[in-house]
């Protein structure tokens, strides 16, 4: 099974790992893991501003640090995960990358919000699962 894990650094992140590492011989010890880090573009005109050098470190730095953690935990439990970073929208980034890498599940952790704040406010998770036509795994 090829398994796309989306991890921002956050609690939520640490959960999904979680889960996926206590429930991973249900996936089949033979599971393929991603981890996907996506970063919203910095606005152009800021950009502009810092260099195109500033702006490519800044991304790899900031990639790094949210995915250390699952990298790390996924390691001491025997499993090596490829690892991807992307700059756009997070939502499309994961939902593209999950069918067109013709993965069988992605997993990632939700904030839990609620109904109305993500209608008001948007949500990654909202907007993986409206555009993903793979299976997704919301962990709490």
């Amino acid at each position: 099974m090829k398994i796309l894990v989306a991890v921002d650094g956050s609690t939520y992140t640490k959960h999904a790992v979680a889960y996926l590492l206590e429930h991973f011989s249900m996936f089949g010890q033979d599971s393929a893991v991603t981890l996907i880090n996506v970063h919203a573009p910095i606005p152009p005109h800021a950009a502009a501003h810092l260099g195109k050098d500033v702006v490519q470190d800044y991304y790899r730095d900031e990639s790094e640090k949210s995915i250390k953690g699952a990298r790390t935990a996924l390691k001491k439990a025997g499993i090596t995960a490829a690892v991807t970073t992307r700059v756009g929208d997070p939502g499309d980034e994961i939902s593209s990358l999950a069918e067109k890498g013709k993965f069988d599940l992605v997993i990632m952790g939700s904030h839990g919000r609620g109904l109305f704040k993500n209608l008001v406010l948007g949500s990654v998770a909202t907007k993986v699962l409206a555009g993903c036509k793979v299976p997704v795994l919301l962990v709490r």
